[in-house]
Formats: structure tokens, C-alpha cells, sequence
């Protein structure tokens, strides 16, 4: 479990995030929702310390992560994994060492552990020939999985997915809605997914926080959402089926 206190963020005279608090539930994908720049990323970078809040608090199971020591800090780091938007592999290494890397620089096991990790993961995600491949050479949703890769290859406790389906036509955004869900239920993972897209919101939304201008208006499931009673949410899912019903024609 995440817990969220009153989170604030603001860039010079901008404010981001205005008094953010929620909860993100273990075992289920937890979901940040909105538009374009309504602060979902920073209040995900906030909740892993890329970005520091100005006020507030983040909790990882009662473990206050904001207040806490260097100590602690390096122990939920490690507990964590990420997906980045546009799955940010490094383009001078092979999968195979793309996905490594974590393990690399946080974890402390023979070299032949490593690769069977490795490979494990790969496995997970449907990609056990890849692991000599550039990242020159995958598809877009074939790096979104490699990224996954990478972000459960130290058995995180704690997964964090900023817009993985961003670029990705409707067919692969499923597939990849899909592994997060798997892989959540099956790890008993506490998943924390970005995402402006109603597909996702609809395919894997057990726990959704909405945002809108940098407050959180609505948190709720996806069987609540149609109603929810809040005009902004409102607009945000009518306007998204607008543009789904674009793609379709």
C-alpha cells in the first residue's frame, strides 16, 4: 500500500499539485488519470522521490519514504520498479543488458543469478529470443516490454508505469494493459499506472484517482466511473470517446 498526504508541487509561481492525498491498494493496478498537464507525472515522480514534493508525505507501507533517512530511502528504492515513458532503454546496450542493469546497480548475486533473472523476465513478457537485440531493432511495443522487463526484474513490491501505452496502436495497448494486469495480480504487486487513455481506464481500472488541474476531484473504480457525478471527469471520458471513435473510422 501507497499512502499519499497532501502532496504539493509548484514550479516557480505554478502550481502543479494542490494538497494530492489518496491510497494505492496492493495486489490491484492503481490508476492516475487526466489530461494532458494536469500533474499526473510529477505527482508520480513525487511519489518516488525524482521530484520532491514541497509539502506532504509518501508512505510505502507506514514507512514515511518523504521523512525518512538515507537508509531507509535505499531500502524502498530498492523496492521499487519503473516503466518510463517511452520505455527509455539505454540504445548501446542488447536487451538482454538493458534489462540487467537494475540488477547491476542495486542487486547483490552471482553473475549466473543475474541472467536467470534476466531470461525469466523476458520469458514474462514474451520476449525469451530477444536478448541480443539493439533497441534499433524492436517494434514500439517491443521496447514497452523490455521495459517492463527491466522493472520486475529486481521483484519490486512497488510498480510504476508512466503512459506505457503512449505511441502504441490500439491492439499493442491492449497487450500491454494486459501483461500489467497479470503481472500485478500474479506478484501481488502494488501497481501505480499514468495514463490518459479510456481503454486502460476501462481494461485494468480497479483503483482510479483523477486529476484535473493539479487537485484530485474524483478516486474511484471503473464500474463507478460513468458515475461519478463530476463534470470534469465527465468531459475527460466523453472527449475520450470522441477520439476513440475517431481512430476507429
Amino acid at each position: 500500500m501507497i499512502e499519499l498526504k497532501n502532496i504539493s508541487k509548484s514550479f516557480g509561481d505554478r502550481k502543479i499539485l494542490d494538497n494530492i492525498s489518496g491510497t494505492f491498494v496492493k495486489g490491484k493496478p492503481n490508476l492516475i488519470i487526466g489530461a494532458s498537464g494536469t500533474g499526473k507525472s510529477v505527482l508520480l515522480k513525487c511519489i518516488v522521490e525524482i521530484v520532491e514534493p514541497d509539502e506532504g508525505s509518501v508512505l510505502y507501507d507506514h514507512r514515511n519514504f518523504t521523512e525518512g533517512d538515507k537508509n531507509l530511502k535505499i531500502e524502498i528504492r530498492r523496492e521499487i520498479g519503473m516503466l518510463f515513458q517511452g520505455g527509455a532503454l539505454f540504445d548501446s546496450k542488447t536487451v538482454e543488458e538493458n534489462v540487467k542493469f537494475p540488477l547491476d546497480l542495486l542487486a547483490k548475486m552471482p553473475r549466473d543469478e543475474k541472467y536467470d533473472r534476466v531470461n525469466l523476465c523476458l520469458n514474462r513478457v514474451g520476449l525469451q529470443n530477444a536478448n541480443k537485440k539493439m533497441p534499433s531493432e524492436l517494434s514500439g511495443g517491443m521496447k514497452k516490454r523490455v521495459g517492463i522487463a527491466r522493472a520486475i526484474v529486481n521483484n519490486p513490491k512497488y510498480l510504476f508505469c508512466d503512459e506505457p501505452n503512449s505511441g502504441l496502436d490500439p491492439q499493442t495497448s491492449i497487450r500491454i494493459d494486459e501483461l500489467i494486469r497479470d503481472i500485478t495480480y500474479d506478484y501481488g504487486t502494488t501497481t501505480v499506472v499514468v495514463t490518459h487513455d479510456m481503454n486502460s481506464v476501462m481494461g485494468i481500472g480497479e483503483n482510479i484517482m483523477f486529476l484535473y488541474k493539479g487537485l484530485k476531484l474524483w478516486e474511484g473504480n471503473k464500474d463507478e466511473i460513468v458515475r461519478s457525478g463530476v463534470q470534469e471527469l465527465d468531459d475527460f471520458v466523453f472527449a475520450n470517446k470522441v477520439m476513440m471513435a475517431m481512430r476507429e473510422k
